[in-house]
């Protein structure tokens, strides 16, 4: 996750006694119907159990030698049965940057095909570093001082990991370090450095935390319904409809740990409410923040669910849990998959407000499912992507929320900035460089942008497949979207876009995968929801070229 620069990145995300007792008798209708018959499909462990056994006749497809093994990162099944299992893969037991790939089957198990994130073989003269795990530690350390000049930084500390760099040409022995430390008001700043093991030379460096995200009156998004806890006399700010998912208060602390450097975590304590009416809408009141991060959690679990099939940010029905009043005056907000958490800072009162808007929430837990899936590795073109793909489907929570308001725009981040930020938003999704930085179209160049730059083109994609070209007026918000070589695009409408993204996202997309490989990613997965040489096909080729991705 990455200060906002300006940005809000890394990436999860209330009901009344009638509701509740709807969804009971619904689920007593399912199970009592004779329609109600158990899923044909093949369940998760089916699928890992093909691929398994699909393995060995593929292992030199997939460059895989005796040397290598392999674990099982996510699994998604298609309604008519398809499978498709990702993996990541260590090197005698070390982790491989760029290894991961996803086997394909079809619903009989046979092996259909295989994405992978790198093609070259892994062939090591040794796993032993010339240069020290301590000497690695001071050169993430200096990395991270080099990016916060002229700030004093305090309580760094630095964690060497030894792994297989496979992501940037030829494989080769790497120390990943995660160096992390807080700056002069005491918030966190991390950052992943990754040195040849052999040289000391710098590979590449990127930023590790990923910013940005009864009933209650919220800061944002007016009076919403929350499905809450009893205990005792008294109510907790959890949802055990959504996996126990909960908001908690960090009064103001800081961890002592950013990922997986540890020695403590700031602590969150559970918001509690006598009468299960939470907060008042403004920040006089600490619970409205709350109220916010807990309806932004809940807007982005039900869009996976209803809309994606995806039951949690991890795909496995556990609920993540949400800090608010982080930090002093913070201006950020961070996904966590370490502690599977969103942490919100309250901003400075001049450049930003509390960051806890609802398209922030859908951003940030974003992240979390990008992590769980593709894992777009935070550099070059596919940390482009990975902001993207938070800036586009966090959008999509928006739309599903239907909240009137915070209706539904292509603005990122409208909500939280300040008359001291000097723009109406964070990003544009319609003409991304009206924020003065990112890239309308694709150069050659644009992977050495921030990611939150060069995630322009991405999102300035995914405007155009869902509202198409030119001058339009939607929900009161003028957009104006130009095209690369003056081409005309027809869009496909919000909906769909969100569909082909997810299963390019998850069936598709690996670690490396760059602009040219999105468009593929994408083609793939409208091909397989919509057929090939369909509208949406067509729609989603001249988005691309729109943009300059050919």
């Amino acid at each position: 996750m990455s200060r906002i620069r300006p940005h809000v990145r890394g990436s999860r995300r209330l009901a009344t006694t009638a509701g509740a007792a709807v969804t009971t008798a619904t689920l007593l209708t399912a199970a009592l119907s004779p329609a109600a018959h158990a899923d044909p499909r093949p369940t998760r462990a089916t699928a890992i159990q093909n691929a398994a056994s699909a393995l060995p006749a593929q292992a030199a497809n997939l460059g895989l030698t005796s040397a290598e093994n392999t674990s099982v990162r996510d699994v998604i099944v298609d309604k008519d049965g398809t499978q498709h299992v990702r993996y990541d893969r260590t090197y005698h037991q070390l982790p491989v940057l760029g290894g991961d790939f996803v086997v394909h089957l079809a619903p009989d198990g046979g092996y259909r095909g295989a994405n992978r994130a790198t093609r070259s073989p892994i062939s090591l003269a040794s796993i032993i570093p010339r240069i020290a795990a301590p000497k690695a530690a001071d050169l993430a350390v200096n990395a991270l001082r080099a990016v916060h000049l002229g700030d004093a930084l305090k309580k760094i500390t630095a964690r060497p990991e030894l792994i297989v760099d496979a992501l940037h040409g030829t494989p080769r022995l790497a120390w990943r370090t995660n160096a992390a430390g807080r700056d002069s008001l005491g918030n966190p700043v991390a950052r992943t450095v990754l040195t040849d093991a052999r040289t000391g030379a710098q590979i590449d460096a990127w930023d590790s935390i990923e910013t940005a995200a009864g009933d209650g009156k919220s800061l944002y998004s007016g009076t919403v319904p929350l499905d809450t806890t009893p205990s005792g006399s008294s109510y907790q700010l959890k949802d055990p409809t959504r996996g126990n998912t909960y908001t908690g208060d960090a009064q103001g602390k800081t961890d002592t740990c950013v990922l997986t450097i540890c020695i403590g975590r700031a602590p969150a304590a559970l918001f509690t409410d006598a009468d299960n009416h939470w907060g008042s809408g403004t920040t006089a009141d600490r619970a409205s923040a709350a109220v916010d991060a807990q309806y932004g959690t809940d807007m982005t679990w039900d869009y996976y669910k209803n809309v994606q099939g995806r039951n949690g940010i991890a795909g496995d029905g556990k609920g993540s849990y949400n800090r608010v009043h982080y930090g002093s005056k913070y201006n950020n907000a961070f996904w966590d998959d370490s502690c599977f958490c969103m942490t919100y800072g309250d901003g400075d009162g001049t450049t930003f407000g509390p960051l806890v808007a609802l398209d922030v929430a859908g951003h940030e837990m974003t992240h979390g499912v990008t992590a769980k899936t593709a894992a777009l590795t935070y550099s070059g073109e596919s940390g482009g992507l990975n902001e993207a793909t938070s800036d586009i489907l966090g959008t999509m929570v928006e739309w599903y929320a239907d909240n009137p308001s915070d209706p539904g725009d292509y603005l990122i981040g409208e909500k939280i900035v300040k008359s001291g930020f000097g723009k109406p938003a964070l990003r544009f999704m319609d003409k991304p460089s009206k924020d003065g930085n990112s890239a309308d179209y694709w150069s050659s160049s644009v992977g050495n942008l921030d990611v939150h730059y060069s995630s322009g083109v991405a999102n300035h994609f995914a405007y155009l497949l869902a509202e198409g070209s030119g001058p339009k007026t939607i929900n009161g918000v003028a957009y104006d979207s130009p095209t690369y070589k003056g081409s005309t695009v027809t869009g496909i409408g919000r909906d769909k876009v969100g569909k082909i993204w997810y299963r390019a996202l998850t069936v598709y997309m690996t670690s490396s995968t760059n602009y040219a490989g999105a468009r593929t990613a994408t083609l793939n997965a409208a091909k397989d929801l919509y057929g090939a040489g369909s509208t949406e096909y067509n729609a989603v080729a001249a988005a691309w070229s729109a943009v300059n991705v050919n």
